[in-house]
């Protein structure tokens, strides 16, 4: 009787054994589901002008603030350049900077700034950024930019023919600026933190409070909706690194995400999600092509007839319609079967599109519909 109840006892192990290797095989980490509140990055931008282009940059004539903006920096040098006189330049362009600030970032690191032309310069190839602050949102200098511009196209042009690869009039400054001003953050702040889902679902917002009490102990984490958890944090920043990060390194099992089919009608993608059931229909879809062919004709007038010969255009049409069968689709047809009935009849990605709009208006899909 002992060693029975040692077989059994075994055998129920075992089973959870493999229930939580399951589990584990489709959980994912908490640092990549979620983000912290307050810790994200911020955008910068600026204006500059990049200088040494090899006769590719702005057509000052066609581009006053060019001018302007050369003409203000010599002042700011020492250079004064007559008010009646406009240079005319062709290796200067003026560019708008952009940049995204880390969180956490301190003064003296460096960031990637991305130069784009604003003017008609061609190309950005050989030029160099001269010094220009990157400002926020609050009209704040955050970083100071300056460099050579990689730039990835390029472009040639000779008798009226040109080629042009990728965009030659962008390019980019790897560590090109240098961080002035740090951007305060509420990570310190509070007797909690916040984590927000990538992706709001009240099923993983659940999930991921249950998995923090279970680590930490019940009562730590509460979800406050379907995007947000609130956990209790150490109020000293040192601790408090270490807790998130032994936090975001927990593993949870994410909510499926609802039905949906999305159909992008640009480029006639259709994506069907996993959950997507059809209810009992029945599916006919045939297409009509009429083809017009034009065949011109010349018309020759006969011997001493004094006409002249004309070409006459006569046109030839012809109407096929494909014999496509009606498929039935039986109650909570799987995505598999789905699609499999409609390769069946030979449909299209179009076609697709159109069984699929008609079977929402029927009522017959189990699912959204979404049209991008």
């Amino acid at each position: 009787m002992i060693f029975r109840i040692k077989l059994d006892a075994f055998k129920y192990f075992g089973l959870l054994a493999l229930f939580l290797l399951a589990g584990v095989a489709n959980a994912e980490r908490v640092k990549d589901l979620t983000s912290v509140a307050g810790v994200r990055s911020n955008q910068l931008v600026g204006y500059g002008l990049v200088v040494g282009l090899d006769g590719s940059g702005d057509q000052t004539s066609q581009t006053p603030f060019t001018v302007q903006s050369i003409k203000s920096m010599l002042s700011k040098m020492g250079v004064n350049v007559p008010a009646n006189v406009n240079p005319q330049l062709k290796n200067v362009a003026a560019v708008m900077l952009t940049a995204e600030l880390p969180a956490f970032a301190k003064e003296g690191q460096t960031i990637d700034v991305t130069v784009s032309s604003i003017g008609n310069a061609k190309s950005l190839r050989g030029g160099t950024l001269l010094l220009s602050p990157l400002k926020g949102a609050n009209g704040e200098v955050y970083a100071l930019a300056q460099g050579n511009v990689i730039v990835s196209g390029f472009g040639a042009a000779a008798d009226g023919s040109s080629v042009t690869v990728n965009i030659p009039s962008a390019g980019r400054i790897p560590n090109g600026a240098s961080v002035e001003r740090a951007v305060s953050n509420p990570f310190a702040e509070g007797d909690s933190l916040v984590f927000n889902l990538n992706v709001s679902d009240f099923t993983t917002s659940t999930r991921l409070a249950s998995a923090i009490n279970y680590a930490i102990g019940p009562g730590t984490a509460y979800p406050v909706d379907a995007s947000s958890v609130r956990v209790n944090a150490p109020r000293d920043v040192s601790q408090r690194v270490s807790y998130v990060s032994m936090l975001e390194n927990l593993t949870l099992v994410p909510g499926e995400a609802p039905a949906k089919v999305i159909i992008n009608s640009r480029t006639g993608t259709v994506v069907i999600g996993n959950h997507v059931r059809v209810m009992p229909s029945a599916v006919a879809h045939g297409s009509l092509t009429v083809t017009i062919t034009e065949r011109p004709v010349v018309s020759q007038p006969g011997p001493l007839a004094g006409g002249t010969t004309v070409v006459v255009p006569t046109a030839e049409i012809s109407i096929e319609e494909a014999d496509n069968k009606m498929f039935l689709l039986d109650p909570g047809v799987t995505l598999d079967e789905l699609v499999r009935a409609v390769n069946q009849v030979g449909a299209a990605p179009g076609d697709l599109v159109a069984i699929l709009e008609a079977l929402k208006a029927a009522g017959s899909l189990r699912a959204e519909l979404i049209v991008i």
